[in-house]
């Protein structure tokens, strides 16, 4: 998961790009972290849970 954490941030938007061009399947997720848990996401941390 790619976020920016605050509503001007285009940094996500930009690193979804490139991780696209790269192959990778991307999402860009509205409302950074927090909507992301909202949601009913889960986190994981270096890769693990």
């Amino acid at each position: 998961m790619i976020y920016c954490t605050g509503p001007h941030c285009n940094g996500a938007a930009r690193g979804a790009l490139r991780l696209a061009e790269l192959g990778r399947p991307v999402k860009i997720k509205a409302g950074g972290i927090t909507g992301w848990l909202d949601e009913g996401f889960e986190l994981t941390r270096n890769g693990t849970e």
